[in-house]
This record gives C-alpha cells, structure tokens and sequence, in this order.
C-alpha cells in the first residue's frame, strides 16, 4: 500500500453537521480499501481565487493509505459530490 494526502475544499455554505457527514463518507470511502492515518480539518479560509462563486472554503486534509485502485474511485467521488468544490490527491514519498 502506498501513503497519500489528500485535501479537498468543501462549499463556504455547507453547515458544521454537512461538512462531518462528507468528512465521515470519505473516511468510510477510504477506509474500504485502506486506512486513514490522521484527518486535518483547517477550518474556512479565503480562497486563492473565486471558485464558481466561491471567496472561502471549508478545507480537510486526508493523509491514507490506500492500494492504487482506490485513487480513482476517491477521485470520481469527489467530482460527483456537489459541495466538493476542488481536490486535489497526492502520492507521497517513501521515508
């Protein structure tokens, strides 16, 4: 199994119980096939950039493990919910 970070940028309107019922579906998504090491919620932050009307986001930071073949399915996931604004997943290295 490889190690992963993961950070998605949930929707500046979603409330506290919508953002740990997403947080708890992609623990539970992970945890099918890997296991989640430790999960950072960084709290609303500005934005970079407006993000389809978007000035702030919710942001969480996933660090898992997981097989290959769970990366893809994590990822469609991400896209096919609608407060999921960006995600971004990410391989890391071996220490």
């Amino acid at each position: 199994m490889n190690k992963y970070e993961s950070i998605i940028i949930i929707d500046q309107n979603v409330d506290e119980e919508g953002i740990k019922a997403l947080i708890s579906k992609f623990t539970d998504l992970i945890n099918t096939e890997g296991k989640v090491l430790n999960v950072n919620e960084m709290g609303k932050r500005k934005l970079a950039y407006e993000i389809g009307k978007n000035k702030e986001g919710f942001y969480v930071v996933f660090d898992f493990e997981a097989k290959p073949e769970l990366i893809a399915e994590l990822e469609r996931n991400y896209r096919i919910t609608d407060n999921v604004i960006k995600f971004l997943v990410i391989k890391k290295d071996e220490e």
